[in-house]
């Protein structure tokens, strides 16, 4: 399986933002090199970028943390 890219991915990640969908397929190329099956690591690195998108959207610009 040859790693997936900003101009190669999965239709699945077709519809998250640029920034989320480089996230999920760095978390998707990583589970691959684990050995993990490309389904898995497709649904996996989905839900793990939406979930730090939302979490990155809520951190206040202002604060330090």
């Amino acid at each position: 399986m040859v790693p997936w890219s900003t101009d190669n991915y999965p239709p699945a990640m077709r519809r998250l933002t640029p920034l989320a969908r480089h996230k999920a397929i760095a978390i998707a190329n990583a589970l691959l090199a684990e050995g993990d099956d490309e389904g898995r690591a497709i649904r996996v690195g989905i839900a793990q970028a939406r979930r730090w998108a939302a979490r990155r959207q809520n951190i206040d610009p202002r604060s330090d943390s």
